[in-house]
């Protein structure tokens, strides 16, 4: 049975802060549920960027998702 959309937001914000690297595809939050489709994870996930729990990360071609904090602590390593 699928996670309830709390729970499931709840598990993606889980992931992104234990991920290794700071940017994850929408993809990455697929094994928080696999019982959800592919549909409602990023629902829910695009959902955490609305409420600012989770922000865009885009390498110039693709995407990614990631713990506002960590996006910008990974910006400022880039940057120097």
């Amino acid at each position: 049975m699928a996670m309830s959309k709390e729970e499931l937001k709840a598990a993606i914000l889980e992931k992104a802060a234990k991920a290794p690297k700071p940017q994850l595809y929408v993809k990455d939050f697929y094994k928080c549920d696999p019982d959800s489709k592919p549909r409602a994870i990023k629902n829910a996930a695009n959902e955490l960027v609305k409420e600012e729990k989770l922000g865009f990360w885009s390498s110039g071609s693709t995407t990614m998702y990631g713990l506002p904090e960590r996006l910008k602590k990974e910006d400022s390593l880039g940057n120097d």
